[in-house]
């Protein structure tokens, strides 16, 4: 899937499918909102429980089966990528640090120096 063309809703029960999950994402709100009264645990509930019925509605239609299939591809090379030992984070971030203070140190001696050429060399300012 690394190169795949763009994918669109073409089906008419792509498009209804995907709307009511859109339907109860915006329901889910409103419930959020209309639930005032109650806990907040409650609340947040009955938000999570819309949210998760819109998603697996979402998941039925061929673009949610097509992003169900990226998030596994992707959560699988997330296992393939070496990571940095701490030693090595440590290491890096100290060449960091050295480089920007060398460019600060760089630029600050070159504006002096600038500075210097234009205010006493060219306008004879002291």
């Amino acid at each position: 899937m690394a190169n795949s063309p763009v994918e669109t809703v073409r089906t008419t029960g792509d498009k209804l499918l995907l709307a009511v999950a859109g339907l109860l994402v915006v329901a889910g709100v409103v419930a959020f909102y209309t639930l005032e009264q109650q806990a907040l645990y409650v609340r947040v509930a009955a938000i999570v429980v819309i949210l998760v019925i819109a998603a697996f509605v979402a998941s039925m239609s061929q673009t949610g089966k097509g992003f169900l299939a990226f998030a596994k591809d992707a959560y699988k090379e997330v296992g393939k990528v070496v990571w940095p030992t701490r030693k090595e984070a440590a290491q890096t971030t100290a060449i960091v640090f050295a480089f920007v203070i060398v460019m600060a140190l760089y630029l600050w001696i070159s504006d002096k120096t600038i500075e210097w050429a234009v205010f006493s060399l060219i306008l004879g300012w002291k």
